[in-house]
């Protein structure tokens, strides 16, 4: 690239090359350089505790070790002694209950609501924000409240209970009740993300198809399951996997209301990861829970990816 310079009363012609210069934001690839930032900052905020977790997972890590600073490499021994532990089999069997049971009920009502949020009926707008308004309590809040609502003695429901002739039931002593009663307050809770998915889904759903088909003469059943379940398949599947990731890792509503108790009757493997780190400080063993934990729910990720960007491609 040339220049031309113009000095004093005469003209003098000089010339200057400049280099060419490349923007390293342009041309194939350079878009990886925008998220770049993003990157490093997961990396370094999740990345790095997931592999130190990783890590202790195959040391002896206690809290003498911790104190002294010196680890031993002990290989799968704590995998092993996590998975012939009983109590890891009693937070397994207690994961499965409350996950899909929380899962069912959640996706079951939060999908009647939202069809019904999708009608037109008065105040229909107050109602759907007073449902909503639930998903922004925390979850500790929520505990807390449902602690107080399950008491035996002066708790909310066992005085329904009592006003419709029923005996009090022991919520938060005796077994299964006290595990029932945090998938209660678990369904309670994720019920509005339901909602908010499926709403979402069903307002993106073409009214063209419903009017051709009411043409036909399909009434609102045959609508229903014949249109509306099967263009929602890609909605439906995304709140199911989404619901089990989020319910596999709940840990802060048990903690709560039961603290895993009582015995062993609601220890979730989240719970179970706590109690072996922070209170039987065995951290090399809570973090081979944290990773098996981990795997599960990556498998669970994947499927949910691969399936998603097969419903995009068809």
């Amino acid at each position: 690239m040339e220049k031309f310079v113009l000095q004093g009363k005469s003209a003098t012609l000089t010339t200057h090359r400049t280099s060419r210069w490349k923007n390293p934001f342009k041309g194939q690839g350079s878009g990886y350089l925008y998220i770049l930032p993003s990157l490093l900052f997961l990396l370094a905020v999740l990345g790095f505790p997931i592999l130190y977790s990783v890590y202790m997972s195959f040391q002896k890590y206690t809290l003498e070790t911790l104190v002294s600073g010196k680890f031993t490499f002990i290989g799968l021994d704590n995998y092993l002694t996590v998975v012939q532990n009983p109590n890891f089999r009693v937070a397994v069997q207690n994961s499965f209950t409350f996950t899909t049971i929380s899962i069912v009920f959640q996706f079951s009502i939060g999908f009647a609501v939202a069809v019904l949020f999708s009608q037109v009926f008065p105040l229909k707008g107050v109602l759907r924000g007073f449902l909503l308004s639930g998903w922004q309590i925390p979850s500790v809040v929520v505990g807390t409240i449902f602690l107080w609502m399950f008491n035996l003695d002066y708790g909310l429901i066992n005085y329904v209970l009592n006003t419709l002739g029923i005996q009090s039931v022991p919520w938060m002593i005796q077994s299964p009740a006290p595990l029932l009663a945090v998938i209660i307050a678990n369904i309670w809770l994720g019920i509005p993300f339901n909602v908010i998915l499926m709403t979402a889904g069903l307002a993106g759903l073409p009214e063209d198809v419903y009017e051709a088909a009411t043409v036909d003469g399909a009434n609102s059943v045959e609508r229903f399951f014949y249109i509306t379940i099967p263009m929602l398949r890609p909605t439906i599947f995304a709140v199911l996997m989404l619901g089990l990731i989020y319910t596999l890792r709940v840990f802060d509503i048990i903690w709560i209301m039961t603290r895993g108790g009582p015995g062993n009757a609601t220890e979730v493997l989240p719970t179970y990861a706590y109690r072996l780190s922070f209170i039987n400080f065995q951290f090399g063993q809570s973090s081979a829970v944290a990773v098996i934990m981990l795997i599960l729910l990556f498998v669970v990720a994947i499927f949910y990816t691969r399936n998603a960007v097969s419903e995009t491609m068809e």
